[in-house]
């Protein structure tokens, strides 16, 4: 069930009319309802893999229980390996199974051995990557005693199934979201008000940024060979938007259709397009990923500790297999691979940490340098996106080559109206950069101005948005 469908218009307000007042005696009851209303909401796709789902969710409660309960070490870790197994083998077989067998074929071939494809007809249930992290987390922070196991199967299985946040995050963690299942909710207006205020942000990023980008750039890419490098550009660049505008946007509905029932999931973007350098960028760009990898991998890989050489070995391995993760594809390695080349140096000059703070804070304008900091830190994210959109590694090379031509100065003839839409978008952006949406508002802020705002959006949404298309994380 998509998020911008007309079956969501109707599964939303039935729930929460439920949840709110019809169920709402009992908290048992509504995390029930919220378990039911997650496997229909993911069933609408295909019923059949809510089957790896409900395994996934069996075997990681069975296995919390089992490590807390089990007094020897080595048990723990075997209990740890078999959740680890269970998930990353049912992650590894649909998502990875053709990779590795047709780049295995593809060796073989190079060398002069001739082998039958033994590629198989596999779908790829929408979200796995995302919900798979999610249930790992829990088993992992109570292997490491970071977290109590639950013995509520129902808040556990509500928590790994949360429908706001199942096919595409923000990657909760279990020490975040499972213990707001255990507590009473009560209805509060004014979170409800704002959930609902960064849900029509959200829908405009994806419906009118996203969508209408999208139009252009999948024509662009397609057509890549007969563009010229002008229209290159503008692809690339729209490509940057309607992936942000389609991801944030859907992070956006998430958390604000989790507040309507009295859930506060994690801020999964903070305006990454406002960064000075790469490092900032990936502390604003998908961040529940970002620290998914930094504390599950990155550190126990030993992080930036040690001498150099650990340093660039960690530094590659955790952005290639954030590559990975996207999809199997050597576009994505690639793209992780690019953005670690322009990690390191902030690495090893001990400079990444040098933009924590909000650009221009307490100014309204810029300077130029950092202008020139925003500049370039997006010429390389979009040189690394090409990638990331590319079908194949060829592709994306031609494309980026072909940029690199004096046909740069000509007048596109590609469909600029996104253009005008992306201008609606920064300067919101920009004034709310120190808030966590959009459309966040404080509580004095004059009521007309408020519902100006709202029906200003509508309007730009019914009127502009673009045909209806499916979000680009449903395939990760």
């Amino acid at each position: 069930m998509l998020f911008n469908s007309f079956e969501f218009l109707i599964f939303l307000p039935v729930v929460f009319v439920l949840y709110w007042f019809v169920l709402n005696k009992s908290l048992r009851i509504q995390n029930l309802l919220l378990l039911t209303a997650s496997y229909v909401f993911y069933g609408w796709w295909d019923w059949r893999f809510l089957s790896l789902i409900v395994f996934s969710s069996f075997i990681d409660y069975f296995c919390g229980l089992a490590i807390e309960k089990s007094t020897r070490s080595g048990k723990k870790k075997i209990l740890l390996i078999i959740s680890l197994l269970v998930n990353l083998g049912f992650l590894g077989f649909f998502k990875y199974f053709n990779f590795f067998a047709g780049s295995l074929q593809q060796a073989f071939n190079t060398i002069g051995y001739e082998i039958d494809s033994f590629t198989l007809d596999i779908v790829l249930p929408v979200g796995i990557s995302f919900y798979t992290f999610q249930t790992m987390s829990y088993t992992i922070d109570v292997y490491n005693a970071k977290l109590k196991p639950t013995r509520d199967i129902i808040s556990f299985f509500a928590f790994v199934s949360f429908f706001p946040q199942l096919v595409a995050g923000p990657i909760e963690r279990a020490t975040n979201l499972l213990p707001q299942f255990y507590k009473k909710r009560k209805f509060n207006y004014a979170e409800a008000s704002d959930g609902l205020r960064q849900i029509l942000w959200g829908l405009f990023k994806k419906i009118v940024i996203a969508d209408n980008c999208a139009i252009v750039v999948n024509m662009v890419f397609d057509n890549y060979t007969d563009m010229n490098a002008s229209d290159l550009f503008l692809g690339a660049f729209f490509f940057a938007f309607q992936i942000y505008g389609d991801f944030s946007g859907y992070s956006d509905i998430a958390i604000g259709t989790a507040r309507l029932f009295g859930f506060n999931l994690m801020q999964n973007f903070k305006y990454p397009y406002f960064s000075r350098d790469i490092a900032e960028f990936w502390r604003r760009w998908h961040i529940s990923l970002s620290t998914w990898f930094r504390d599950y991998l990155y550190i126990p890989l030993g992080g930036s500790k040690g001498g150099n050489s650990s340093k660039i070995r960690n530094t590659f391995i955790i952005f290639i297999v954030s590559g990975f993760w996207h999809g199997a594809n050597w576009t994505f390695i690639i793209w992780g691979f690019l953005n670690a080349l322009y990690f390191l140096p902030l690495l090893l000059l001990k400079k990444n940490r040098m933009n924590t703070n909000t650009i221009a804070e307490g100014r309204l304008f810029i300077n130029f340098k950092e202008i020139g900091q925003i500049g370039i830190t997006f010429i390389l994210t979009l040189i690394a996106w090409i990638f990331f959109r590319a079908a194949s590694v060829t592709e994306a090379f031609n494309y980026t080559k072909s940029l690199f031509d004096i046909s740069i100065l000509s007048v596109p003839s590609v469909d600029m109206k996104p253009l005008l839409y992306i201008l609606m978008l920064i300067p919101v952006e920009w004034l709310q950069r120190n808030r966590t949406h959009g459309l966040y508002l404080h509580n004095g802020e004059i009521p007309i101005l408020r519902w100006f705002l709202y029906v200003f959006f509508f309007c730009i949404i019914f009127f502009f948005g673009a045909k209806s298309q499916s979000f680009i994380y449903f395939q990760f």
